[in-house]
């Protein structure tokens, strides 16, 4: 707030120079406009705190309404997930595996939302880019959060997918080659030319019964 009223200083004093030099009255009015000024800077600093606010009540109650107004676990719900996840590093990948006996990208993420969430997302990687989910940004991920890429080679259309951890790094089961669940850093230059878009769908998890999530038409 400082830094957004610096610039108006040097005018201020050039201001109060010239006030001295030609009329008197100027220098004994002085203190009530710095008073003012004073009461001005203060009610804009209230003002963009309470505007903040308002922002960040309205990214709340917008998540929320994914949940149906139910309460938002995902930060508990995330936990869960990931730590299922991180139990299962080294788990082989398997085309159309579901299981813990082998897991594709999408079978992975499925296995763990269902089980630990109560969540049935779509079954392909295709499906579960179209969920009707909030987009986050890269710079506002969050664990939990799905990463969907394009590794296929055909710009744009999705073909992987994986589990946000935090730090950068994200769990998926990548392929037979590179040992099927791990975890890698969205910092490296492959994923991070890839990367296509984020979707929270934790926002839309259930109390307690397990919900099917549908796909966009």
């Amino acid at each position: 707030m400082l830094k957004r009223f610096a610039p108006l200083v040097p005018l201020a004093l050039v201001t109060l120079l010239f006030g001295c030099a030609a009329h008197t009255p100027v220098v004994e009015q002085a203190p009530q406009q710095q008073v003012k000024s004073s009461v001005t800077a203060q009610s804009s600093s209230v003002l963009l705190q309470q505007t903040l606010a308002q922002e960040e009540a309205a990214t709340d109650k917008e998540l929320a309404s994914f949940a149906n107004g139910k309460s938002y676990q995902l930060p508990v719900l995330a936990d869960s997930i990931l730590e299922r996840g991180m139990s299962l590093i080294g788990t082989r990948y398997r085309f159309g595996g579901t299981s813990e006996a082998g897991f594709d990208c999408s079978g992975f993420i499925g296995y763990l939302f269902r089980e630990e969430a109560g969540m049935n997302l779509p079954r392909s990687t295709r499906e579960m880019i179209n969920v009707d989910a909030p987009l986050v940004t890269r710079s506002d991920l969050k664990p939990g959060d799905l990463l969907f890429f394009a590794t296929n080679g055909r710009r744009g259309r999705v073909s992987h997918a994986g589990i946000y951890l935090g730090d950068n790094q994200f769990i998926h089961s990548s392929s037979r080659r590179s040992g099927g669940v791990r975890i890698d850093s969205l910092g490296d230059s492959y994923w991070s030319k890839t990367f296509i878009e984020a979707k929270r769908a934790l926002a839309m998890a259930p109390d307690s019964t397990p919900a099917i999530i549908t796909a966009r038409k």
